[in-house]
């Protein structure tokens, strides 16, 4: 009498294995942010028609027209991943002496449009991470 083997259906246990990992440890595939320096902002004045590019360091601030800009962070994707760039930043509009937040969290480099700076005279944008 001849006894029959039953395999089990699904994968085999190396992929199970490998399947278990990707699910409860996603953060073992993706790669750490590179920190940065320096935020490189461009400001486009809408009443000169005039664009002005910046160099600013984290945890500093800087004036650029009636706006004072403070970058809190700045990271980079690394290398092997798809190119991305993103600040946090405070942005504090200084009219008639008097001050207001008008802009406070991330800006993305490839999607200004996401988060936008609204602003009458002035547009924001990041440019780079250095």
């Amino acid at each position: 009498m001849k006894k029959m083997m039953i395999m089990s259906p699904g994968l085999p246990k190396i992929f199970r294995l490998f399947f278990y990992i990707f699910i409860f440890y996603p953060n073992l595939c993706l790669s750490e942010p590179i920190k940065n320096k320096t935020a490189i902002l461009n400001l486009l004045d809408k009443t000169a028609n005039k664009v002005s590019k910046r160099f600013i360091d984290i945890n500093t601030s800087e004036n650029w027209g009636s706006l004072n800009i403070y970058i809190y962070a700045c990271y980079s994707n690394p290398p092997d991943e798809i190119p991305e760039n993103y600040v946090l930043l405070d942005v504090i509009d200084q009219i008639n002496e008097k001050k207001e937040s008008i802009y406070k969290g991330w800006m993305i480099s490839s999607s200004p449009n996401v988060t936008p700076l609204e602003h009458p005279v002035y547009d924001l944008w990041l440019d780079d991470c250095e």
